[in-house]
């Protein structure tokens, strides 16, 4: 038997699918904005199948995102209204609550990132406005090893754990985006010291293909992949949505789970889901770690 953390799935596609509006270049962001109480609908369905992390709708929740339009300001209001929600489910449920930080400019895009150094000082606002009341971070979706460098500076004496997320290539998943191979991150994990390593956001068979070299940074592992059938080109573009990207139809709960499992096998000892990976899946994932003797903590 195992001590397993279940993360949840989905938390922007999720607002964006139970919105029913159109999705927007601010993403779940407008979402939070406009019907602020479905972000801890969504949380507190996660944890009533089985998730113990409550991850924040905080992803987006960047000046450099909401400059473009006139939002920028708001930073602290909607950090707020994400902590609150988030908390919210966990006093109904338990669990942790892990604050999202995810790429201050775009995801999947290493040829925007900024200098770590001033990638630190943004990352940081955030981090000191979070840092009260949540758990854990969790850097999602890093890209690159510069990205990695800028995000993890601004974690370092936060007194809270820190995970970081790594995305991969669609048909490499031994690679970041950028093209660099998860090794590179070797020296610099081993100098901010995060506590857990993850894959996120990328397909779940590039993620298996990536999980062997986790083990070698010498810290608690595992992942958490989407189910969009690939990062085209169109969503590349500046200022997409999240129309540009196709939703898979071969990844039931109990495919995504067979996926999931095989992890656990290799070691993982942190799952979940990330876009297009919902409740359902989660249900199914926490039935099978349970089934298998696992304990869910």
């Amino acid at each position: 038997m195992t001590d397993i953390t279940l993360l949840d799935g989905s938390i922007g596609q999720e607002l964006v699918k139970r919105s029913g509006n159109r999705a927007t270049p601010l993403w779940s962001t407008r979402v939070m904005i406009d019907q602020p109480d479905l972000v801890g609908a969504v949380h507190s369905d996660y944890f009533a199948v089985g998730a113990t992390v409550a991850t924040t709708n905080t992803y987006a929740v960047h000046r450099s995102r909401l400059v473009r339009v006139g939002l920028e300001d708001e930073v602290p209001a909607l950090l707020d209204t994400a902590m609150a929600q988030a908390e919210m489910a966990r006093g109904r449920y338990g669990g942790r609550i892990a604050g999202s930080l995810g790429p201050l400019l775009a995801s999947y895009r290493p040829d925007l990132n900024p200098d770590p150094d001033e990638a630190a000082l943004k990352f940081g606002e955030l981090v000191q406005l979070m840092c009260p009341r949540v758990d854990l971070f969790l850097i999602e979706s890093v890209s690159s090893v510069r990205e990695a460098i800028g995000a993890l500076r601004a974690t370092q004496d936060c007194g809270k754990p820190v995970w970081i997320a790594l995305t991969v290539q669609d048909d490499d998943g031994t690679r970041l985006r950028s093209g660099e191979p998860l090794t590179d991150l070797a020296g610099t994990l081993e100098l901010y010291a995060p506590e857990a390593v993850l894959l996120n956001c990328s397909r779940p068979e590039a993620v298996t293909q990536g999980m062997p070299t986790l083990p070698g940074f010498g810290r608690p592992f595992g992942g958490y992949a989407n189910g969009f059938e690939r990062i085209s080109q169109e969503f590349l573009k500046d200022s997409p949505t999240v129309d540009a990207l196709k939703q898979r139809v071969d990844l039931s709960p109990s495919a995504y789970a067979d996926h999931a499992m095989a992890w656990v096998e290799l070691g993982a000892t942190i799952v979940g889901g990330c876009c297009e990976v919902g409740p359902d899946h989660i249900a199914e994932l926490a039935r099978r770690l349970r089934a298998a003797g696992h304990r869910i903590v």
